[in-house]
């Protein structure tokens, strides 16, 4: 065995980027990952919200809109001149625009595709440039199951688009970039955050959700961490290219 199991689980020293660090997943990500021993810096673009949580759990906050290249890329080149390393990047803003496709317009379209894909490879390419350089790293991106189903209980096809697209990147970088490092993807099912405020306030919907779910219920932010960790975490060495659903057994079946 070339790895302590009792420590290949943790994140000791390590110096990771989570993005939508301010709240929902990325919170609980960025919490998780502190708790693991790692050294976060917490990107977001809300401001306050982001101050909020970084006085709640710790870590650094840097406000950056992650879909503009130069502000992404300052941010990432900041983290680096104070921490000497970047270790880890989970990839987790996003957004989503859930209307029929005959009804959306190019400029939501590609607001979808810019927060949710383009900017996934843009933190990335950033990350990787230090990473490929000290011949070692691991970056998570937070995909969907919408990324490898159809869907059908509302339209939202920029979201399963994004999403989709970042499933193949995933692929394509893994292969790209390796062995140096590794590139991962985890794919939630719905998960109770502010992000599917307008499904849960629809308990018809969430009703059928559950239904279609094998485990019977949505998910909550902390059952995300675990894999997240995981795949970040010494104990994933061998994985890459994978993309990891944690969804209650929705694509089961």
């Amino acid at each position: 065995m070339t790895f302590d199991p009792a420590h290949a689980f943790r994140l000791d020293g390590q110096v990771c980027i989570v993005t939508g660090a301010g709240r929902g997943i990325g919170r609980a990500v960025a919490e998780g990952a502190l708790r693991s021993g790692a050294r976060v810096h917490l990107f977001d673009r809300d401001a306050a919200t982001l101050a909020e949580t970084a006085a709640a759990i710790g870590g650094t906050a840097h406000p950056v809109d992650v879909a503009d290249e130069g502000a992404l890329t300052g941010a990432v080149e900041r983290v680096f001149a104070a921490e000497g390393r970047i270790d880890a990047l989970v990839n987790n803003a996003g957004t989503a625009l859930r209307r029929p496709s005959i009804d959306l317009t190019l400029e939501e379209w590609q607001g979808v595709i810019d927060l949710n894909l383009t900017a996934v490879f843009l933190a990335a390419r950033a990350a990787a440039r230090h990473m490929l350089a000290a011949k070692r790293g691991a970056i998570v991106n937070i995909a969907s199951i919408m990324g490898l189903s159809g869907g059908g209980l509302y339209p939202n096809i920029s979201y399963q688009a994004s999403k989709g697209g970042v499933v193949n990147l995933t692929r394509a970088l893994a292969v790209e970039w390796a062995p140096d490092v590794r590139v991962n993807a985890v794919a939630p099912t719905w998960v109770r955050t502010g992000f599917i405020a307008p499904l849960l306030a629809r308990p018809d919907l969430i009703a059928r959700i559950e239904a279609m779910t094998p485990m019977g219920r949505l998910a909550e932010p902390d059952e995300i961490v675990g894999a997240v960790l995981f795949l970040l975490s010494p104990a994933a060495a061998m994985v890459t290219g994978h993309t990891l659903p944690v969804d209650g057994g929705f694509l089961a079946q």
